[in-house]
Formats: structure tokens, C-alpha cells, sequence
């Protein structure tokens, strides 16, 4: 069965990157421009992994991951942080608020999908 993976990003350059890279990998891709957006499918489609931006308008990456690890049934659904903020105190924030890695861009497609891989298969 194909993995269903939530990419969730404010820039649209960003989101076509990522999409593109995973569905060129033979995963499936939903797509989300904020965090509100981000739980609503999350809570909708229950998707294998999500990856979410930090900074987005209306919800955070920060709030968006806490809300959707506080719900019993989006709570298991593995979270990576994607973010240009790069210090430790942007990761750690990331990690408190449930996600499971915090992955820095810029990133190469290559090292987003061998994460991806890591985490949750092919």
C-alpha cells in the first residue's frame, strides 16, 4: 500500500519541491498552506507521516504539531519539523511540541526522501 505523506508549507516553491520529490519516490502526497489547514486534513485523512513547516501564517508549525498530537486519533502520526530556523533553540521547541526530528533547510530532495525513508518506509 502506498504511504500517504502531509507536506505542509507556506511557499509554494517549497511545497512543489517537496510534493515533487515524493511522489517522484512513489509516495502519495497531500498538500496544506498553514497549520489550520495542516490539522484538518490530518484529522480527515490520517496520513503516514507529516511534514510541517514552522513559520506559516494563521498556525505555526510549533501549534499545528501540538494540537495534532494532542487528539487521540492523530496523536501517533509521526511529525517532522521542516525550518530555515536552525538553531537549537527553534529544534528543541520543535521536539517539545511533539515532532519526532526537526529537519533544517535548505535541503536537497535527496536528503528530505532518505529522512522520509528512515521514518516511516517506503
Amino acid at each position: 500500500m502506498t504511504k500517504r505523506i502531509l507536506a505542509v508549507d507556506d511557499e509554494p516553491h517549497i511545497l512543489k519541491l517537496v510534493t515533487f520529490s515524493l511522489k517522484a519516490n512513489g509516495y502519495e502526497v497531500l498538500e496544506a498552506d498553514d497549520g489550520l489547514k495542516a490539522i484538518e486534513i490530518a484529522i480527515r485523512e490520517h496520513p503516514d507521516l507529516i511534514l510541517m513547516d514552522v513559520m506559516m501564517p494563521a498556525c505555526d508549525g510549533y501549534e499545528a504539531c501540538r494540537r495534532i498530537k494532542a487528539k487521540a486519533e492523530t496523536a501517533d502520526i509521526p511529525i517532522l519539523m521542516l525550518s530555515a530556523k536552525s538553531q537549537q533553540v527553534e529544534q528543541a521547541a520543535g521536539l517539545e511540541s511533539g515532532a519526532l526530528e526537526y529537519v533544517c533547510k535548505p535541503f536537497t530532495p535527496k536528503e528530505l526522501v532518505a529522512k522520509v525513508r528512515e521514518t516511516i518506509g517506503d
